[in-house]
């Protein structure tokens, strides 16, 4: 592949959206001030569900940062690894989720075409396998945040690695760190 310029100048080697957050850090606080909460907040959702739903909507959206990124959080956070990762981001529908979660993903998925196209189906749907109105909230929430996101990695051209490794290694700094922290610098102490 190769070497993707993005529209602006970063000034930096980071990719994605940390490449934009270094750019920009008075639009990166907010932002990650709501990953935060979406994703590592309290929920009966778990983080690594939450991830789950990132890395599913961010892959209908083409996203290859935001995918990959997000695919290693919610690996790194489920008992099943990337093999459910990858299942989900598959045919969430044969996906070995819980029904609660299948219903979820649905839900997601119908905020990433539109958020109009959540339908009572739908949510009764979730409901019927005890989703609660805080699950639905931050469904909707995660899905509609993780379209934006997207949109704002792609839209200014940003590159993504290809190597696993280094997403692995973000999934590592988010679960010590989470997103609003800043790690320290290398070679200083946790």
């Amino acid at each position: 592949m190769g070497a993707c310029v993005p529209h602006i100048a970063l000034d930096s080697d980071e990719p994605g959206i940390r490449g934009l957050f270094q750019f920009s850090p008075e639009t990166a606080a907010p932002m990650n001030a709501l990953a935060e909460v979406l994703l590592r907040g309290d929920s009966t959702l778990s983080r690594g569900e939450r991830e789950l739903i990132a890395a599913y909507v961010s892959g209908l959206n083409e996203c290859r940062f935001c995918t990959a990124s997000h695919a290693a959080f919610a690996a790194a956070q489920l008992p099943e690894g990337m093999a459910l990762v990858d299942q989900v981001r598959a045919d969430p529908g044969t996906a070995p989720v819980t029904p609660k979660l299948r219903a979820l993903l649905a839900i997601a998925a119908a905020v990433q075409r539109s958020g109009r196209d959540v339908t009572d189906k739908l949510v009764a749907a979730a409901r019927a396998e005890g989703a609660t109105d805080k699950e639905l909230h931050h469904t909707v929430l995660i899905a509609a945040a993780f379209c934006m996101f997207n949109r704002y990695v792609d839209g200014l051209g940003t590159f993504a690695p290809d190597d696993p490794a280094g997403y692995d290694l973000a999934a590592q700094r988010i679960l010590t760190h989470g997103y609003t922290t800043v790690p320290p610098a290398a070679g200083q102490q946790d």
